[in-house]
């Protein structure tokens, strides 16, 4: 009875578990398959001859192709760098600095900053972004951009310097290094995989971010894809299939590419990779 019992219990794990991992896999089949379909509709469908001519027409759009190649990779990969430098020197500060409520703090900056890029806090960011002179450019973008990443970043880094073993950074000040020679010898090498894993997290972020551009920006030309992917929609509001969903298959290839390069390289691990 108990074999029984567990035979059932397995069949009944391998059958929900296909369901769901169907249920996700059939909107990627259908992204993979229906750029390449000339009468591509939203059913799951192979076509009856595989075309190329979707991409050609959205390559002929110029307006998608610079909001894809151009503004996209400068705001993504402008903030990403901005927040992984400043979320690594942060969190290095508050795990060797002797601040009280370090701990409190880390947890209401990342409580906190769920706002600063949210909808209800955009009246007052784009105040203060039209003060500093600041609307309709990348660097506006992404400064707001950091604003809202950041401390999460921070949370993320901390615990990849608290695995650092105080012993290290202690027997290069005896050896003579400067505090920033240990820092740039000693910390870095051994924080530079949660550094990578900051740097994609924020750039997957920002690739996706749609609203803080929509809103700051004025320009056609300073778009980014997010917001260039509605110019593949008719007068009425209709997406045109065939062309969205070629333009989303591009709009996927960096993040994929990126995700797939530093795993390879770093692996993926949102904790410190040595305990003292």
């Amino acid at each position: 009875m108990n074999v029984v019992r567990h035979v059932l219990g397995r069949v009944g794990f391998y059958v929900v578990s296909s369901l769901f991992a169907a249920i996700f896999a059939l909107p990627l089949l259908w992204l993979v398959v229906a750029p390449f379909s000339t009468k591509a509709n939203l059913s799951v469908s192979l076509p009856e001859q595989w075309s190329l001519s979707n991409f050609a027409r959205v390559f002929a759009n110029s307006f998608a192709v610079r909001a894809l190649f151009q503004n996209s990779v400068i705001q993504a990969v402008g903030t990403m760098v901005l927040v992984t430098l400043l979320a690594t020197l942060a969190a290095y500060a508050l795990s060797r600095a002797p601040i009280r409520g370090r701990d409190t703090i880390s947890y209401g900056l990342v409580l906190f900053s769920s706002i600063v890029t949210g909808t209800a806090a955009m009246v007052p960011i784009f105040l203060l972004i039209f003060r500093m002179g600041l609307i309709d450019t990348h660097l506006g973008v992404i400064l707001v951009f950091t604003g809202g990443l950041l401390p999460a970043a921070v949370f993320i880094m901390r615990d990849f310097v608290d695995s650092i073993p105080r012993s290290y950074e202690e027997s290069a000040l005896v050896s003579g290094a400067s505090h920033w020679g240990m820092f740039r010898d000693i910390a870095l090498p051994i924080v530079r995989p949660g550094m990578m894993v900051v740097g994609v997290w924020t750039f997957v972020n920002v690739w996706g971010g749609f609203l803080v551009p929509f809103i700051l920006l004025r320009s056609p030309g300073k778009m980014p894809a997010s917001v260039a992917i509605y110019s593949f929609y008719t007068e009425g509001g209709t997406p045109i299939i065939t062309l969205t969903t070629a333009y989303a298959l591009l709009y996927t290839l960096p993040v994929l590419a990126l995700y797939l390069f530093v795993n390879w390289k770093y692996g993926f691990r949102f904790f410190g990779g040595i305990k003292s």
